[in-house]
């Protein structure tokens, strides 16, 4: 579903990601685990063409999507929630889900604020209150649910984990374990070894912009070498 050939991206004369390569399944949960600072964020802008690779190629759905604007890439049917979550915190719930919303998309589901809500219930009782009301971690949420109003066919998640109590952190899990459920496809950007564990398929590890591991949680758990060489602190 998605595919990247050896991919080089660079903030000004900085080389971040080095001959990255990787492949998300449909219906797979992905996780791309790494270190601060390894490259996971700017593996995601990379895909979604906020940083126009200078080399190698991104596929979605078999087509090239290298050099394409942003908000191309994102009508295609790739739905990305940043680290920083952006939402418009003086809008309500309800209002932010309005602006992240898309015509029903061919083989996606058709996300409703039914639907939404039920899938985050914390949204569902604060719905007419403001974004800058809420806590970090339903911030979180409807950043998520947000995203899903869009209708994608492949969600990206970077450090959902992050910054959020433990409690949320649980919720989270639930909700990209009932994604998977609904057929969603998901890669997720973590540090959280533990969470990623929890949802994911797969563990892609990258360091200093490139895979240096890609295979299940059990065979990585069976290799405590590899998990100390590039995730430890």
């Amino acid at each position: 579903m998605l595919k990247l050939d050896k991919i080089n991206s660079y903030y000004g004369k900085a080389h971040v990601l080095n001959d990255l390569s990787f492949e998300v399944g449909q219906g797979k949960v992905i996780s791309l685990l790494g270190r601060n600072g390894a490259g996971k964020t700017t593996s995601m802008k990379s895909i979604m063409q906020m940083v126009v690779p200078k080399s190698g190629s991104v596929e979605f759905l078999g087509e090239t999507i290298t050099g394409f604007a942003p908000h191309k890439v994102a009508k295609m049917g790739l739905g990305y929630v940043p680290e920083e979550r952006r939402i418009f915190t003086d809008l309500t719930i309800m209002e932010n889900l309005e602006v992240g919303r898309q015509p029903p998309r061919e083989g996606a589901v058709t996300w409703t604020h039914d639907m939404l809500f039920d899938l985050f219930p914390n949204l569902a009782e604060r719905r007419q209150n403001r974004g800058k009301e809420m806590s970090g971690g339903e911030q979180q949420m409807l950043t998520i649910a947000r995203t899903l109003m869009g209708n994608p066919k492949l969600l990206l998640l970077d450090e959902p984990s992050e910054g959020i109590a433990p409690v949320i952190v649980e919720q989270m899990a639930k909700v990209i374990l009932q994604l998977k459920e609904e057929g969603m496809t998901v890669l997720i950007s973590e540090q959280n070894l533990h969470f990623a564990q929890l949802v994911a398929d797969i563990a892609i590890i990258i360091e200093s912009g490139s895979q240096k591991y890609v295979g299940t949680f059990d065979d990585l758990n069976a290799h405590p070498e590899i998990r100390d060489a590039y995730l430890a602190v």
